[in-house]
């Protein structure tokens, strides 16, 4: 179709380009006219393709359409006008002209909030949903019948700008193409609006968006969120108009400690914490603003509201100089009213809008690129002395920010104080979870609460996907230096060994990991890891491949290894640290940024790592935490469109489901560690006190809780008695106790619903007829001990030879003297193939089994020995992909081919 787009805005430019993508002739763009010399984005674009751009100051005057104009408009010749964003007042002559008529995209569900200001009276009412609307344009306003429409739900804490970017915008564009396509197909609805239900709110603006306080926290709340950013919901606060910025709405507030704040009209005075300033409702719930903007323009985080003071002035070299005086001159062709720019220019009382905020950032970009300028920045420096400060700082690489705060749990534990943060990690802060969430991770050792940790919800976890995003694709992070980032993970290792005794003895009370074992395992073999990665970040290397050439011209194919982008990460509870360490340093390393769930049961050494991070230098966005459950963060993780790979260690059933949602949401490149039930041989030629030794080890290590741990002993029957009474002795010297005792050998299972279910497990196997030869019961003692179990005389059919315990339960089965491929069969019988064992001293009969063994490692001669060098993931239903060693980049990798002629 011939296609008249009459509009403006960003939002117009994606319709233009993605009509002219469908194949249909754009033969005219009107829009406005240039502001201070720079076009709209639409008209640029459209001029870029030879596309005729009107830039018309108005359509009408006095009422009337201006024939002129419209003369200009009918020569194009337009079958279709489509009005993506529409600013103007355009005349029924031009809307009824083509002989389809002209189609209008409204962000609102109509016939609710009619009116040019529909996003934010959406947000200010509180609608649990929203979307947008494309109707055919009438005489009315935002009155015409429907032609399509989309909605979505509305997030506590979306503002105008967070569900216009999530929602309003990307799919709105999809949608206004979309109703093109209706169109052009003869398929095109018209559906009147009702009545019922419709609204019209006028447009708002500054004098209209002033805070009523007689409302309820949560009425307060869509208020403020509803004018964020324009115009802006303010309030007179110490006799001036302040304007409140980032609101969310929390539980906690009532208990707040901080500097009471009167604001005239309020229920009673605002609290100025370290965390924002909390607002009272008159229904006595609360509010926490994040920032306020002054009449002057500047704004600053409502945390420092009582602060007075800076920094003193830098004193700028020569170069910086120079850079100073250049600033100037872009200063100067905004504010092109101002006769001069000088130290006391302040940006916006000279009439510098949003727009203006927007090219500034962009200009300084242009100029500086190794300056990453924020919005945000320059409303917090509005005076050009200010500015110039600010941006020579950031050059500098000490820009001012504040030291990362950090509220943190201390406990006097293992002749230390360890200092526990315990909030959600989102674009290099510490924060509360939406509303304030929160739930209580427990001590196994003895059953009691070690503290209250945020619990993230679906607006967290969109918050954290948006900064990931943002650092992969427009901050520090992606155009750092490879050799850059590795002396970045080099220095977060060196952090955590800094601090391992503590990071252990975080482990040990978490997890129930004895505290040697996290000393050495836990935490040492994660630094280790981190360390190994940090070395592979500069050796990432395509490569270059022959093919035949176009001749008389010549080809050169190579190869680019790229990051993927955003990753998600799910880490089970069985080693908290070590398996964040398996899977975030292969991906840190290859370039990606990270939005990690730590399980819900153990989420205390990952939020300290977060804070590591923050100490090394990592820049904001690039790894984030989300304490949760999985039901809700881990579901969102696998749907969100942003998000481009997901790793996962947990159970099968788990994997499988996460395989599902990403395959459905955006066909995710995934990685699954899931389930085991590996089987150990042990044949009569064994060295028979390493294979006892070893073998207790492969079911004991870490209290069972191990996803190698050997599921099933299969012992030949001539040793099969000496084997088992040896295993019995040594069993019975085990200590089980305190994690924290440094004599332990055994400490409690991770958490209670575990426990309960390796009762149950032993109950079946005795059930069953398997021979319960040690333990196989709680101890009675406070918290969530469980006897190291010995089963023998186990079946292939019975449950417990099938099924996974994660505990920590033997379960011994005889074999025929020398029928080798006869417990290889019985010991490949099984969905799983995550590890496997062998003891013989017998070195082509060990060769033997581990090249029949169906399981992705294989041990002969020891258990449990991985390394970070060496590959570690599964076959069959244990899932596929690689932990560790080199082929664990390509779980984060993508690999592209570039072709040239030349």
């Amino acid at each position: 179709m011939k296609i008249a787009v009459i509009g403006q805005s960003l939002f117009g430019q994606e319709v233009y380009k993605e009509l002219r993508k469908e194949g249909h002739t754009v033969v005219g763009v009107f829009t406005i006219p240039d502001k201070d010399g720079k076009a709209d984005p639409l008209a640029m674009e459209a001029e870029k393709d030879g596309v005729p751009v009107f830039k018309f100051p108005r359509w009408r005057l006095k009422g009337k359409a201006i024939p002129e104009v419209v003369n200009q408009y009918r020569a194009v010749g337009a079958e279709l006008n489509v009005m993506p964003f529409c600013s103007q007042f355009i005349p029924m002559e031009v809307i009824d002209c083509p002989k389809h008529g002209s189609i209008i995209y409204h962000p609102s569900l109509l016939p609710r909030h009619r009116g040019a200001s529909a996003i934010n009276w959406t947000l200010m009412h509180g609608d649990k949903k929203g979307g947008f609307t494309v109707f055919w344009a009438d005489d009315g306003l935002d009155t015409g019948p429907i032609l399509l429409q989309r909605e979505c739900d509305v997030e506590p804490d979306d503002t105008v700008n967070t569900i216009y970017k999530r929602f309003l915008f990307p799919e709105g564009v999809k949608g206004t193409v979309e109703a093109v396509r209706l169109i052009a197909t003869g398929k095109a609805p018209k559906i009147t609006q009702p009545e019922e239900g419709a609204t019209y709110e006028g447009i708002q603006k500054k004098e209209n968006a002033k805070i009523d306080w007689n409302q309820t926290a949560e009425a307060l709340h869509n208020w403020i969120r509803g004018n964020d950013k324009v115009p802006g919901a303010w309030a007179e606060v110490d006799g001036q108009k302040v304007t409140f910025y980032g609101s969310t709405l929390v539980d906690n507030g009532t208990t707040a400690s901080g500097q009471p704040l009167d604001i005239p009209g309020a229920s009673r005075p605002g609290l100025v914490t370290k965390t924002g300033l909390v607002l009272f409702g008159n229904d006595g719930k609360t509010l926490l603003v994040k920032n306020l903007q002054f009449e002057d323009g500047k704004m600053i985080p409502a945390a420092q509201y009582f602060r007075s003071g800076g920094s003193a002035a830098v004193e700028l070299t020569e170069e910086e100089k120079a850079f100073a005086e250049e600033m100037r001159l872009v200063w100067k062709s905004i504010l092109s009213n101002v006769e001069e720019i000088v130290d006391s220019t302040d940006f916006f009382k000279s009439g510098a809008a949003s727009m203006d905020v927007v090219r500034l950032v962009e200009e300084v970009k242009l100029r500086a690129s190794e300056l990453q300028l924020q919005n945000e920045d320059v409303y917090m420096a509005t005076s050009f002395q200010e500015f110039i400060q600010m941006c020579v700082r950031k050059l500098r690489g000490e820009d001012g920010e504040e030291e990362l705060v950090v509220d943190y749990v201390e406990r006097n534990v293992n002749n230390m104080t360890i200092r526990m943060p315990h909030q959600l990690f989102i674009n290099g802060e510490f924060v509360d979870a939406e509303g304030g969430k929160t739930y209580k991770t427990i001590n196994p050792n003895d059953g009691q609460p070690i503290c209250e940790v945020s619990l993230a919800q679906i607006s967290d976890v969109d918050q954290a996907v948006a900064a990931a995003k943002e650092a992969f694709e427009e901050g520090e992070w992606g155009k750092m230096n490879p050799r850059d980032r590795g002396r970045l993970i080099y220095r977060l290792a060196d952090l955590m060994e800094q601090h391992q005794e503590e990071l252990a003895t975080i482990e040990a009370i978490d997890s129930g990991a004895v505290y040697t074992l996290a000393l050495k395992t836990h935490v040492g073999m994660s630094i280790q890891t981190f360390r190994y990665f940090a070395g592979w970040c500069d050796k990432i290397q395509g490569t270059t491949i022959p093919i035949n050439q176009a001749r008389p011209n010549r080809n050169l194919t190579f190869t680019r290894r790229e990051p993927i982008g955003v990753c998600a990460i799910v880490i089970p509870w069985n080693y908290p640290l070590m398996m964040l360490a398996w899977k975030t340093a292969a991906c840190l390393a290859a370039g990606n940024t990270v939005v990690l769930k730590p399980a819900q049961v153990t989420p205390l050494t990952a939020v300290k790592f977060a804070e590591l991070t923050a100490r090394a230098g990592f820049p904001k966005g690039v790894v984030n935490i989300l304490p949760g459950s999985g039901s809700l963060v881990g579901q969102r993780l696998s749907d969100h469109p942003d998000v481009r790979k997901l790793g996962f260690t947990g159970s099968t059933e788990i994997g499988k489901h996460i395989m599902k949602s990403c395959a459905v949401s955006n066909v995710k490149k995934v990685s699954l560690e899931l389930g085991g039930k590996s089987p150990l041989i042990i044949f009569s030629d064994c060295d028979m006190d390493k294979a006892v030794r070893m073998g207790m080890s492969s079911v004991f290590f870490n209290k069972g809780e191990n996803c190698i741990a050997a599921g099933r002993l299969f012992v030949e029957e001539s040793i099969h008695n000496q084997f088992l009474q040896k295993v019995v002795e040594e069993v019975k010297k085990m200590k089980i106790g305190d994690p924290l005792d440094r004599s332990t050998d055994h400490g409690p299972q991770n958490h209670k619903a575990h426990l309960d279910k390796l009762v149950e497990y032993c109950q079946a196997g005795v059930k069953e007829g398997a021979r319960l030869v040690y333990g196989g019961r709680q101890l009675q003692r406070p918290g969530f001990f469980f006897e190291p179990t010995v089963f023998t005389d186990v079946t292939d059919s019975m449950f417990i030879a099938q099924e996974e315990s994660f505990g920590p339960i033997m379960i011994i089965s005889k074999f025929k003297d020398g029928d080798v491929d006869g417990v290889l069969k019985r010991a490949n019988a099984t969905e799983y193939g995550l590890a496997s064992g062998v003891f013989t001293r017998d070195i082509g009969k060990a060769l033997y089994v581990s090249e029949r063994l169906q399981a992705g490692t294989v041990f002969v001669n020891t258990y449990n020995k991985t390394d970070v060098a060496a590959p570690f993931g599964g076959f069959k239903q244990s899932g596929f992909g690689k932990d560790l060693g080199q082929e664990a980049l390509n779980e984060y990798l993508k690999t592209k081919a570039v072709t040239i002629e030349y």
